[in-house]
């Protein structure tokens, strides 16, 4: 029977307390006694005996500036990089490297010591993005670039950790997430059917397109107009208006939810008709190509594919067709028009009310407003809307 040596060089130990007087353990491994250490690296997070974490942010501050500092070499006032690019470094590698492991460190985000850390790293980047002086304060160049401050994007990013499984706090405790189809719940690769969209161009291109005369046309639309999200749909036969469906959704969901619900409906309404063939016209590609992808999570996009399925079985022909916003098609326009009246006009309880997890606008909002009312400013709730290259005319009259 073969055996495993294992090295207690290779470990060490720390003892995780709030404590000043306690007793230091011995642990022994195979005749050896474990090192203990004040400060362990796991999976590249530092944990401390009393979980601060002020030794993790000093680390991810340190690789920051190392990043930094040949990019502010390369970034001056008058020449260099400019600030879209500077932006895009910022987001795009910066705040990953600030923001891993944040639902492990959030809560040591509100102390003072932490902020200051963070600040520090994040004033320099707004700065070479507006290419201002150094007097500039941090709150107006957070606002004027359009930043957040990263102690809110931590806390951001460990509340949408969290809502993401099902366990949304704070503001949006209330709000129902919507949650991903798990891979179990998708068909057997053989029982999937191949769905596709076609192309309408315009009014001439949709007559070419008809097969014959008594086919029902239904067209899908959504929209986000004033902070209300609507959707609606609107079917015909004969170049005639022969039903129109309108629904609401919450002021938290988004245009591309929108354009799903309205498609999952008019596959609802598909399945009730007694017509055989059906064609489906939408304006949002995004969403027809969520549909057409046979590895697609969306729950809407799931239920979808599942109605479509059933109708083929059942010897129905529904067909989808993504056509151009606002070339003239009537229904298309009559969708548009109905979809606006259901976000502006409806006054019933949302037909549609899960809170999107791929978009962080509903906690951003959340953060910004309480960070305002516990400041007592509306500094912050100015920085998402104050464009960048209107500042980066003006900086040199500082």
């Amino acid at each position: 029977m073969a055996a495993i040596y294992v090295s207690s060089r290779r470990f060490s130990a720390m003892v995780v307390t709030n404590k000043i007087k306690y007793d230091t353990p011995r642990v022994r491994m195979a005749g050896s006694t474990i090192e203990m250490v004040d400060e362990i690296k796991i999976l590249g997070l530092i944990l401390d005996k009393k979980l601060t974490f002020n030794s993790h942010v000093k680390h991810v501050c340190t690789k920051v500036l190392n990043i930094y500092k040949p990019l502010a070499r390369s970034a001056k006032i008058n020449w260099g990089l400019r600030p879209e690019i500077i932006k895009t470094i910022y987001v795009s590698v910066i705040e990953p490297i600030v923001l891993y492991g944040a639902s492990i460190w959030a809560p040591a985000a509100q102390k003072l010591t932490i902020q200051k850390h963070l600040n520090a790293i994040q004033r320099g980047f707004a700065l070479k993005i507006l290419k201002a002086y150094r007097t500039v304060s941090l709150t107006a160049a957070l606002a004027l670039a359009g930043l957040v401050p990263l102690d809110l994007r931590v806390q951001e990013a460990a509340s949408l950790f969290i809502a993401k499984r099902g366990k949304p706090q704070g503001e949006i405790a209330e709000l129902a997430v919507e949650k991903k189809k798990r891979f179990f719940d998708l068909p057997h690769p053989a029982c999937e059917i191949e769905i596709n969209f076609d192309k309408v161009n315009d009014m001439d291109d949709l007559v070419a397109r008809r097969n014959t005369t008594g086919e029902i046309e239904m067209y899908t639309d959504g929209s986000k107009i004033g902070g209300k999200v609507g959707a609606a749909l609107t079917y015909w036969k004969n170049d005639k208006e022969i039903g129109k469906k309108k629904f609401l959704l919450a002021t938290q969901c988004t245009v591309y939810q929108a354009e799903l619900y309205a498609l999952y409906q008019a596959t609802e309404i598909a399945a009730k008709l007694k017509d055989t063939v059906i064609n489906i016209y939408s304006d949002s590609r995004s969403s027809l190509e969520t549909i057409s992808n046979i590895h697609t999570y969306h729950p809407l996009a799931f239920e979808i594919r599942k109605t479509l399925t059933k109708l083929k079985l059942n010897n129905k022909i529904v067909k989808l067709f993504w056509i151009k916003a606002h070339v003239g098609v009537e229904g298309n326009e009559r969708a548009d028009q109905l979809a606006k009246e259901a976000a502006l006009t409806k006054k019933t309880a949302p037909d549609y009310d899960a809170c999107p997890t791929g978009t962080s606008a509903t906690w951003r909002e959340s953060w910004i407003a309480c960070k305002q009312q516990k400041k007592g400013d509306g500094s912050l709730s100015r920085q998402t809307s104050m464009p960048t290259r209107r500042y980066g005319i003006a900086h040199d009259g500082i």
